[in-house]
């Protein structure tokens, strides 16, 4: 249901097949994999708006493999489709002001998210987009 959700909201859909994409929670795991190899500095968190409205905001901190927890991810396929994700849970937020133009300006749940992607990454958001617009961004 959630990802329904983000792929109606989020407006994912096949340009040529407009088949629904396959959306779901921010995997850390992954994306500390990729921000490691490419040499990642800073963040840009894009489409926060598709998070308005949920009750709760979910972000993948780890992997369980066999019950153990790892936060790196796995060298091999057969020890990547063992694993569960573990999830932080955050409260959701509503309302976003699509004029906002600070972090401060943004609901406290949806600052409280940003922060803690920063913190488990040990990288800086740079860009926060907020809504389709050019004019609804937020640089930090």
């Amino acid at each position: 249901q959630t990802g329904k959700h983000l792929a109606e909201k989020g407006h994912e859909f096949g340009t040529t097949t407009n088949r629904p994409r396959r959306c779901g929670w921010l995997d850390l795991v992954v994306l500390r994999h990729s921000c490691m190899i490419s040499g990642v500095t800073k963040l840009a968190i894009t489409k926060l708006d598709v998070l308005d409205g949920l009750k709760t905001v979910k972000i993948c901190t780890h992997y369980l493999l066999n019950g153990k927890k790892i936060d790196t991810f796995p060298a091999s396929i057969e020890e990547v489709e063992k694993c569960k994700p573990a999830y932080k849970e955050f409260k959701g937020w509503s309302n976003i002001d699509k004029n906002s133009n600070k972090l401060a300006d943004l609901p406290k749940e949806a600052q409280e998210y940003l922060q803690s992607i920063e913190k488990e990454l040990r990288t800086p958001i740079a860009v926060v987009s907020i809504g389709p617009r050019r004019t609804e961004t937020i640089e930090v």
